[in-house]
Formats: structure tokens, sequence, C-alpha cells
């Protein structure tokens, strides 16, 4: 299946999931299944989203899990938009002068500093308390199925373990949790992970109470206590996620939608404001004018983002000014069309390591009434700080590596403060069509979020094939280099390199331009879709019909 765009061939290896019910699309199937197999036992979107990131924990380890954070957002069938933030904070006794009296000058980006509170378990029970519909336990009975009983590893997500042996061996829980027989479990292997059902047992009895509280934290505590942290009962038991107001912007008519900061959503945003002062309708898809303009946009939106954004409840983040369409008329003027620019400022966020390196799952759930749930959770990078809480079997993210120490930024760590962060659900929504989108990968997010609303608004895209379209992903925050996917033809690589773009071609279907996952409500035809791309193990898997249905 292929469509022509402007000379232009989008050739895409999977067909869109289209039903009258409901969809859940993930990054691997048994995760699909067990979130659609929800919306046929009468759960909706959030308990479906809920049931398939619980079972992604236990099947894509590496990348999220109960030791993280999590970030949504949920349109209701009546339009209605509700943002979630569940976004650790950090320990009570993590500073600047802690880590300089132990020979830190930046925040550690693994080990137990780097180690902030977890929201995804109080992130579940608060989605699913204010629009969700069925109790924890049945949520989470696929996933403990799955730990307790094994599952067969898939290809990418063995792949992504293997290449983190030596970080998992740093740590003799994380070792003997995910090295079984010493070694990274193979594709096809059966895993099996009798700690992680335990605790997510005690999250079913007793829901958030069974992780903040009782034996999984006790045991978070007594790792952090042996390791020199800092954090508390209090920091845990005190913890609670924030309903927040979307930030939005419009794009070729189109409104799209993103979390505010703490997260880097602004920078999507920021991005398409730019984007919008060019013809790339005119320009044409996978030109070297088009992707030129998008490759400055990127380097311009988060030279202000890195530089801006941090926790509100300790700074004063400039949203409306960031958003404003005349700032961005005004930035635009600083694209050269003739030349890459290596430099943009404020550029450098000092503090934080130029890498784009992320493990993070993506998924979107619909179900029939057309409720949409655009969720992400992660651990950060891969098995996220690399520890292990004794007989817990989960890893504690990294999250604080994302901290800056330097005084007067609005990312400098402190007490109880949530760090700059990187994973954004996406939503945009034009005259009854609503699309819940995301793309996981670090600080490749916003430019991926940008890149997927330009195909469906720029060139017409459907869901599946603005997932497939070749991409590329700026990295780093000074420079002219720039990863390119293959699939962008030869031709126009070397333009761009022409223009002094610094240009990495990649393989197609690599990680290193994230993967996502999409559903689409046609409000007009009642109609639902679902789009999963092949850089990764994942599938959008509908809803099958009441079991009780009689044929004609």
């Amino acid at each position: 299946m292929c469509k022509y765009l402007r000379n232009m061939t989008v050739v895409v290896g999977r067909s869109k999931v289209i039903t009258k019910h409901g969809i859940v699309a993930a990054s691997q199937p048994l995760a699909s299944q067990a979130g659609a197999q929800v919306l046929e036992r009468g759960g909706n979107a959030v308990d479906a989203a809920i049931a398939a990131n619980a079972v992604l924990g236990v099947v894509e380890p590496q990348s999220n899990g109960i030791g993280g954070d999590l970030f949504a957002i949920v349109s209701e069938p009546n339009g209605s938009l509700h943002g979630l933030n569940a976004g650790g904070w950090a320990p009570s006794g993590l500073t600047p002068a802690l880590l300089k009296s132990q020979g830190f000058e930046k925040m550690p980006s693994s080990g137990i500093h780097s180690v902030t509170v977890p929201g995804a378990v109080a992130g579940w029970e608060s989605v699913r308390n204010r629009l969700g519909s069925m109790p924890m336990r049945d949520l989470l009975a696929a996933a403990i199925f799955y730990a307790r009983d094994g599952f067969p590893v898939s290809e990418v997500i063995a792949d992504a373990w293997a290449g983190l042996i030596d970080k998992l061996a740093g740590n003799p829980e994380a070792a003997g949790t995910y090295l079984p027989a010493g070694r990274a479990p193979r594709a096809g292997e059966v895993f099996k992970n009798a700690h992680l059902a335990d605790s997510l047992q005690r999250i079913a009895a007793g829901g958030s109470k069974g992780f903040y509280e009782g034996a999984t934290a006790e045991a978070v505590l007594a790792l952090s206590r042996d390791l020199g942290g800092t954090m508390t009962a209090a920091d845990l038991r005190l913890y609670e996620p924030e309903w927040v107001n979307l930030v939005s912007t419009t794009y070729r008519g189109w409104n799209v939608y993103e979390l505010p900061p703490n997260t880097q959503g602004i920078a999507a945003l920021m991005m398409l404001n730019l984007m919008e002062q060019f013809p790339l309708r005119e320009y044409g898809f996978h030109t070297s004018r088009s992707l030129h303009v998008m490759i400055e946009a990127k380097k311009l939106a988060y030279a202000d983002m890195i530089a801006c954004v941090g926790d509100p409840a300790f700074a004063d983040i400039p949203v409306p000014a960031m958003l404003d369409k005349a700032h961005a008329h005004a930035r635009a003027q600083r694209i050269d069309s003739s030349r890459a620019a290596e430099r943009v400022e404020p550029s450098v966020f000092a503090g934080l390591t130029n890498s784009a390196a992320g493990d993070t799952v993506y998924l979107c759930a619909i179900d029939k009434d057309g409720m949409i749930v655009s969720l992400i959770q992660s651990i950060f990078q891969g098995f996220g700080s690399g520890l292990v809480p004794r007989g817990t079997g989960f890893a504690l993210h990294n999250r604080g590596g994302l901290f800056t120490m330097d005084h007067g930024h609005p990312n400098v760590v402190a007490p109880r403060k949530r760090p700059l962060h990187t994973i954004i659900p996406g939503f945009m929504q034009k005259d009854g069509v609503r699309i819940g989108f995301g793309i996981m990968g670090a600080f490749n997010q916003a430019q991926a979020h940008a890149q997927f609303v330009a195909n469906v608004a720029d060139y017409d895209m459907d869901i599946q094939q603005a997932l497939e379209a070749g991409r590329f992903t700026k990295a780093t925050f000074t420079g002219a280099d720039v990863s390119v996917e293959a699939l962008v033809p030869p031709a126009v690589r070397e333009e761009l390199a022409a223009l002094g773009h610094d240009v990495t071609v990649v393989p197609p279907r690599t990680s290193t331009f994230g993967h996502g996952q999409v559903v689409m409500c046609d409000d007009v035809a009642k109609v639902h879709y679902g789009a999963s791309e092949p850089r990764h193990d994942g599938a959008a898997i509908p809803e099958a019909p009441p079991a009780s249905f009689t044929s004609a």
C-alpha cells in the first residue's frame, strides 16, 4: 500500500485497524491484547490503558514499569479534555549542596541520586478514580499472570535488553531479576518475574498504598538507605499526581494539545508555530526545503524550551510568551534558508548531557463510545537507574538525571521538585476528527510529534502513513548534526548536507527515531482507527464484538 505525495512515495508496511468498537495500540501485542480484553469485559479506554500499561511493565521492563512516571491526555466523547501529570518529585534531602559534597559536578544519570519518587502507580489510581470504571484488581490481572506464569520475549525488546547487560550487572538484585542464567533472555525465551507479580498483587489489593506504603515502599527505602540516598517514607506517602490544564496551539486548522511544563511538550507546539511560517505543503514532502525548515525550527524551539522549562511550582515559566504566534513569527526570521545554524541562543542547558538516549513506552486506547486515552510511561534510560529494590522485581527510574545543579536555573534540583520531563502524550483535533498520538524517545519526542502533525496536516497522510514516514532527529542542543532515516531519498540527504547539515544516515526502522502508536475517532461516522508502526514489536488490536452476539 502506498500513497503518492508530490512525486514522492510513502510506502507503509501495515494497514490501519478500522472498527466501530474499541482499539488498543501498544509497543508489544500482549499489552495491546490485554487492553482490548478489558474493553471486551465492559471497561472503558482508561481501564484498557491501565491494563495495557501494566503488561508493558512486565514484557518491556527496560523501558517502563511501576518504578517510573506517567503522563496522560484523556478526551471524553463529549469533547472534554483532561491532562494528568504523574511525574514524581525529588527526595526531600536531594540538593545541589549534598551532591557537591559527594563530588558531583553535574547530576548523576544513574545510581541512587538519579532516583525520584515513581509516579506511575499513583497516576493509575488517579485516572482510574476519576474516569475509569473497573477495579484495579481486574486491570492488573493480565500483568500479574504474565509476570508469574512467564511470557516469550519479543524481538526488538530482546535486542534492547541484550544491550544493557553491563548496566544490570552492576547491581546484584538487578542482575538476579533481569539476567537469568547470567544473560539477557533471547527472543522467544520465556521470562518470569515472580517478585514483580507480588508487587503488582499488592497494588491490586491495596491500590496506591500497596506501592507507596508497606512492603514495596520499605524495600525502596532500604535500598536508598544502603546506597546513601535521601528518600523518606513521607516522600513516598505524600506524593500525589496533578491534573493540569493542557497547552495548545493551532496548526493548519488543527488544534494540537500537549501537557504543560514540567514536560517538553511545549517544544512541539513552538516548533509547529515556527513551521507554520513556511509553506511546507508547497515545498513538498521529504524535500530539502521542508526538512531544512523543520530541523531549524527544532533548534529554535528546543533552545527556548531547554532554557525555560522546569517545575512551575518552583519557577515562573513564560508559557503564554513561548506560545505566542508573534513570537514565532519573529523567531522564524532567524531561519536562514541557505544555511544550517551551528548554534542558536539560548542553546546549551548547563548540566544536561547532550543525548537522546531514553527508553519509554507510548500507548493509546479508544473505546466504543469514543473516549480516547493518550498515555506515556517510562523509567527513562534503559532499566532506569540500574537499581532494583530487593524482592520487588522492578527497576527504579533515573528521571532525576534531568535536573541541573546550576543555581538560578528553573530546573535546578530541589527537594520535592519535579524535573524537566521528556515524556509527552499528544492529541489533535479538527472538524469532528480526534487523534491521540505519541512517539517515544527522550528528546526525540517533541520533534517527532511535530513531524507527525505535519505529515497529517501538510501532506494529507493517514495515521499509519504519518507514523511510518521517514523521520529526522537532532539529539543535541548545539551544532548542525542531525540523524536522518534512510527512508528520506539520498538526493535530499545530499542537499541537506550542502546546506551545512552534518547528516548521519540511519537505517530504516531503528529505535533512533522512536516508535509510536495512534488512535483516531471520526465523530461523525462513529468509526475508529488505530495504527502502530513497524519500528517496534507493537500492534493495534481491536476489541472483539460481545461474546453474546448471534450470527445472521
